[in-house]
């Protein structure tokens, strides 16, 4: 039973060591060649952590629950190990594949309507405030006319990523 538990314990004691070093068995075998993207699959420490703490813990489970004996707990707790270490690594490339929205661009702001924050002069730079992913956020600003402080302004074109060329919108 003490080994089994103490497997159980070690496979937690590995998941947090894989939280904390991750990328370790990459780097130590980084250079090897054959064994290139072994350590980002089914053989990463989050999978052998997972594997070597329910066989532990599921060893002590069937040893102290039923009479099966060693062999049996060993048997059982390999099987439940394989079974975590599974759907650990499952899990793992489910999370991998998870896509985000796409990322905002300033082209998406051709067309939106904002405020002036700093005073635009003629042909020079002032500051808009503009929605962005539904976030304001301030950008500079150039028109072809002067635009004063508080005028609702349209997004023309975006210049830069930090700037853009606005007319004020008229009403």
């Amino acid at each position: 039973m003490t080994v089994f538990l103490g497997l159980g314990i070690a496979g937690i004691a590995l998941l947090v060591l894989s939280l904390v070093f991750d990328g370790v068995l990459e780097g130590l075998f980084g250079g090897a060649g054959v064994l290139d993207g072994l350590f980002d699959g089914l053989l990463s420490l989050p999978v052998i952590a997972g594997f070597v703490s329910m066989l532990g813990f599921g060893g002590a489970i069937v040893l102290g629950t039923t009479g099966l004996g060693a062999a049996g707990a060993t048997a059982v707790g390999a099987a439940v190990g394989v079974g975590a270490g599974w759907l650990t690594w499952r899990f793992s490339r489910a999370l991998m594949r998870d896509q985000t929205a796409a990322t905002p661009r300033g082209g998406d702001l051709v067309g939106t309507a904002g405020a002036v924050v700093t005073a635009i002069p003629v042909d020079g730079y002032g500051e808009v405030l503009l929605q962005l992913a539904g976030q304001p956020v301030k950008f500079a600003a150039k028109s072809a006319v002067a635009v004063t402080r508080g005028t609702e302004i349209w997004v023309e074109a975006a210049l830069s990523p930090t700037s853009v060329a606005v007319r004020p919108v008229q009403r």
